[in-house]
């Protein structure tokens, strides 16, 4: 899809706010004063929740801020400024940090645009349609499935379908609890482990990629050592690839039948989803390890793995160096005779 910017216009249910919404890049966008005036707290509130966000490294700062110009008014004046601006994710991540129903409202909003926008840049992209045959299908279904089936992405997804319960509320006790409980449910499902289990069990300084399995980028990084799915095997990666995809279309039909869910509903059917239906087990408690344990051990690993590899590679290079004298001196020709 061709980068543009679009302004739309989003107004709260009660009408007291009006925001004007920058979309590009397949997200939306906000500056600190707009999500102020969407979730009626201070800038200073938003600023700080933003600072902690990225600070605890729930999200990075290269993908969720960009700054574009904005036309204000500064003492009587017009004038252009370039502002920060932050997308989709961030305000989801600052909208539940402020707890606020204004913010789960714009997310409904805003993912209902994202989706009209995608669906129209698929139909209206006849080049690549015309010149791709059939693999600019393939291409688009698996980039499909393996957005619905990462964790980020996923609990997206679930949350826009948990949240279209009767009673939902964000700030009740059940819908905390799915979300806490959700991913561990499907990984052990897949391997018998809490997410904090398989990473604690997998992780090691003296393994090839710490033991990872994938990673995000061309180096890895702490952040992509947090994750479990970055540990499975690939046969454990597909059976989650489906386990997933399968728990979603069953959810989605539920929305699209308008068959009226409450929160304990869903509950319940994630339940009889994985134990009855597939016949997989069924977490029942918390797990016995919490992810800040974990992430403690991932930290000392990644560090020890890092000095590691720096002594590694220096060893190299001072192995190739003397290789490389001992072969130059070879070369040379025996002295002569005197």
């Amino acid at each position: 899809m061709a980068k543009e910017n679009r302004i739309l216009l989003y107004e709260t249910a009660d009408g007291e706010t009006r925001l004007e919404v920058l979309y590009q890049d397949e997200s939306v966008w906000l500056s600190q004063r707009d999500m102020a005036d969407l979730l009626q707290v201070t800038i200073r509130n938003i600023s700080g929740h933003i600072n902690n966000i990225y600070t605890e490294g729930e999200l990075a700062v290269d993908p969720t801020r960009k700054y574009f110009f904005r036309v204000q008014t500064e003492g009587g004046r017009r004038v252009s400024r370039e502002i920060a601006h932050y997308n989709l994710d961030m305000i989801i991540s600052v909208g539940y940090r402020v707890n606020s129903y204004r913010g789960t409202q714009f997310r409904i909003w805003a993912t209902r645009q994202l989706r009209e926008f995608i669906v129209k840049g698929f139909v209206m992209d006849d080049d690549r349609l015309a010149h791709g045959g059939s693999n600019y299908f393939e291409e688009l279904e698996q980039r499909i499935r393996n957005i619905r089936s990462s964790e980020y992405n996923f609990y997206r997804k679930v949350l826009d379908v948990f949240a279209t319960s009767i009673d939902y509320q964000s700030s009740n006790p059940v819908a905390k609890k799915f979300f806490g409980t959700v991913q561990n449910k499907f990984h052990y499902a897949i391997h018998g482990h809490t997410a904090a289990e398989l990473i604690l069990e997998r992780v090691g300084r003296d393994k090839l990629n710490m033991g990872l399995t994938t990673w995000k980028r061309d180096t890895m990084t702490l952040r992509d050592a947090y994750i479990a799915k970055n540990y499975l095997e690939f046969i454990e990666l597909k059976r989650l690839n489906l386990l997933v995809e399968q728990f979603l279309a069953f959810a989605e039909l539920q929305v699209v039948d308008q068959r009226p869910m409450y929160m304990a509903d869903w509950v319940k059917k994630l339940d009889q989803f994985i134990g009855e239906l597939n016949e997989m087990p069924l977490l029942q408690n918390a797990g016995a390890v919490s992810r800040d344990m974990m992430k403690a051990r991932v930290r000392e690993e990644f560090e020890a793995y890092r000095e590691r590899t720096i002594q590694d590679e220096k060893l190299s290079d001072e192995e190739f160096a003397r290789r490389l004298q001992d072969a130059g001196e070879k070369m040379l020709p025996p002295p002569e005779a005197k």
